[in-house]
């Protein structure tokens, strides 16, 4: 599997494909110990997603995972979903594992290279972003590199059984690599 490597962190490139494969392949508790999934519930709810069909005839996914060089712990995942490739645009969707590894930096050192990974491989000219207007960090995160605020989506979003809004957010190839 490639691998990014940055000053702390191997970031893991592992496609649709080879996410069903190891559902499909590996022991459970193997395909636990490389997803870094510490109870059998994050296994189910994963293996469900996979089950019901990560891709379609027009859209698929790619997944980052942050591996920490001096743990070798898996302590964030990225993943660009709802990816068109025929319209070279994707969603973007990120987060830390735990807790302990929030306010550490980690997505920010792996968000340039995972970003120009999206543009120069995968051959993105949009990336979206859909953020809660409460969610602070993931604001600052996107701006740092360059985002643009393009809209609210009113109650669009559900979590916690809660329905939020989310703000748009849209970065072009173009203006990336003017600023990168």
């Amino acid at each position: 599997m490639k691998t990014i490597e940055t000053p702390r962190l191997l970031i893991r490139i592992v496609t649709a494909e080879a996410h069903r494969e190891l559902f499909e392949q590996y022991e459970k508790a193997d395909a636990m110990a490389f997803m870094g999934y510490d109870t059998e519930e994050q296994y189910l709810q994963e293996k469900k997603k996979v089950d019901g069909g990560m891709t379609t005839h027009r859209t698929s996914v790619m997944y980052f995972h942050l591996i920490e060089k001096q743990s070798a712990k898996l302590v964030g995942e990225f993943a660009y979903h709802n990816w068109y490739p025929g319209h070279s645009r994707s969603e973007i969707g990120y987060g830390m594992r735990a807790e302990a590894y929030k306010n550490q930096g980690f997505m920010k050192e792996a968000m340039l290279p995972i970003l120009d990974y999206g543009f120069n491989q995968m051959k993105l000219n949009r990336i979206e972003a859909f953020i809660s207007p409460k969610n602070e960090p993931s604001l600052r995160l996107v701006k740092r590199y360059g985002f643009r605020e393009e809209g609210l989506l009113r109650e669009h979003y559900c979590k916690d059984d809660v329905i939020e809004d989310s703000l748009v957010f849209g970065l072009l190839r173009k203006d990336f690599e003017q600023q990168f």
